[in-house]
């Protein structure tokens, strides 16, 4: 994740084939709520659809969007943002 351009998104399923786990997508979700390194740019990673994964137990889904926005990723009025022009092609 570390290698994820500011600006740039991954998906979970991109960051789980990368990882050599193919279709493990949610492990690479239960991993980055554990994470507890702030120097990983956690907020890059989206899911499928180019949307936010909501957390019921804090607001760190309102930070990630901020953090995104703050790097000049634009979302629409769904709360969705466009994999095509923003997902990371490594």
């Amino acid at each position: 994740m570390r290698r994820i351009p500011k600006g740039q998104v991954a998906t979970y399923g991109q960051v789980a084939e990368l990882a050599g786990l193919p279709n493990h997508a949610r492990q690479v979700g239960y991993a980055l709520h554990a994470l507890n390194e702030a120097d990983v740019p956690w907020h890059r990673v989206v899911n499928a659809r180019g949307e936010i994964s909501t957390r019921t137990s804090s607001d760190g889904d309102l930070l990630q969007r901020a953090m995104l926005e703050a790097e000049g990723i634009v979302f629409d009025e769904t709360g969705r943002l466009s994999l095509r022009r923003y997902r990371w092609d490594r």
